[in-house]
């Protein structure tokens, strides 16, 4: 399954899409004064994050049959300048449940596990730029 992300911008406009599995949406993010996007990449890494582990607290809550009131994700990172990678990568949640706390505490650890996004970063992967074709 492939995901993509794009974006367009000129002085007069500013567009975001992703896809997964060529089914595209529009986001909603204003362009920044001068160019570029109001949000930065950074912001959008952490983001990344934070949704992965929500959307994967769901997907495994139903393999285990845990039933989830609700769902709160924070991820930080520190970036200290221009072209150095991100540092203290860190992220917590929190699960509302009637489940007991042990089997909440197993869902955390079981979805930290199974996170591709958390495991993407882990694995250090590999990012190549390509010719515009």
């Amino acid at each position: 399954m492939q995901i993509t992300a794009q974006v367009s911008n000129t002085a007069a406009s500013h567009a975001v899409h992703v896809a997964t599995a060529g089914q595209a949406k529009p986001l909603a993010i204003d362009g920044r004064a001068g160019g570029g996007s109001a949000v930065n990449g950074g912001e959008f890494l952490m983001l990344a994050l934070a949704t992965c582990y929500c959307n994967d607290l769901y997907r495994e809550a139903a393999r285990l049959r845990i039933e989830l009131t609700a769902v709160e994700v924070e991820a930080s990172a520190e970036f200290d300048g221009i072209g150095l990678a991100a540092r203290d990568i860190a992220y917590r949640a929190r699960v509302v449940s009637p489940a007991a706390a042990e089997l909440i505490e197993q869902l955390l650890r079981e979805t930290d596990a199974v996170a591709e996004v958390h495991n993407t970063l882990r694995a250090g992967g590999q990012v190549r730029r390509l010719p515009w074709a």
